[in-house]
């Protein structure tokens, strides 16, 4: 991808951020708040930043389809556009529960797609101003500089796994064949700083049950150009097309990927 179109899609996310998001960053009234699922709520914010992106991208890229994540909820069959082509993939606020509850993470992600492969992907932290990139064999990047995915050097490895999709079987599973072997410490809920952590020395691995593509295109592809590795639990590469599947990991290393992989697996 190029500088040209990383800084056209930086200043769309960063335009969604300023108008949309940090203006009612611990200003939302009730009314704004909505739940959406069990455990996950919406807001005003959401929907306004969405808008903003999908309007953005659109103009950069006209021939490209956009699945926004909030447009998905409302439609599922926009879930088809994945595999057709290019394609805009929109999380317009991701880490939504912490921005309604006025606390961090929260941020934007965007990603590419040609075909159901991810090629490019942008992730945008509203509050730091972090500014993450990603090309398919370009590399990855923190506010320009180039970066190598590195780990947290501690013994045992940190590991940062949600249970909040879980069932009670799957729960004590973890319990019994992953903990033993990790410092397990809480996920953020915000893709947009759990992939980051991945590849800056804060966490080892990650575990991911749901696999929705507004939330991993992007930050699957960063950390795989960052030298980390992203993986569905029987190795195969993510794809966001391939979204209904459950179970991702991803990793600072290879070696720490192929660790966890085997505990999964035991599993049962």
């Amino acid at each position: 991808m190029s500088d040209r179109l990383t800084e056209q899609v930086r200043a769309v996310m960063e335009d969604a951020s300023r108008r949309a998001i940090m203006p009612r960053y611990r200003s939302l009234s009730a009314g704004e708040i909505e739940n959406k699922a069990t455990d996950d709520v919406v807001t005003v914010a959401d929907h306004e930043s969405e808008a903003i992106l999908t309007e953005g991208l659109a103009k950069i890229l006209p021939e490209a389809n956009v699945v926004g994540e909030e447009a998905a909820e409302d439609d599922p069959a926009i879930m088809d556009r994945l595999g057709l082509g290019l394609c805009w993939i929109v999380d317009p606020l991701d880490g939504t529960n912490n921005f309604a509850a006025g606390k961090p993470p929260f941020g934007v992600l965007v990603a590419l797609a040609d075909g159901g492969e991810t090629i490019a992907g942008w992730i945008y932290d509203c509050q730091s101003d972090r500014f993450c990139h990603a090309g398919r064999g370009k590399g990855a990047f923190v506010d320009g500089d180039r970066v190598t995915a590195r780990t947290s050097e501690q013994s045992p490895p940190v590991a940062a796994i949600s249970t909040i999709f879980l069932d009670a079987a799957e729960r004590k599973a973890v319990r019994e064949h992953i903990a033993p072997h990790y410092r397990l410490v809480d996920i953020p809920r915000c893709a947009a700083e759990q992939y980051p952590r991945l590849a800056l020395g804060e966490n080892d691995v990650s575990l991911f049950n749901r696999t929705l593509p507004w939330d991993h295109a992007a930050g699957a592809l960063w950390l795989e150009e960052a030298g980390g590795k992203v993986a569905r639990l029987d190795g195969s590469e993510y794809r966001p097309d391939d979204w209904q599947r459950a179970g991702l990991i991803g990793a600072a290393s290879h070696e720490l990927w192929n660790e966890l992989a085997e505990r999964v697996a035991a599993m049962g």
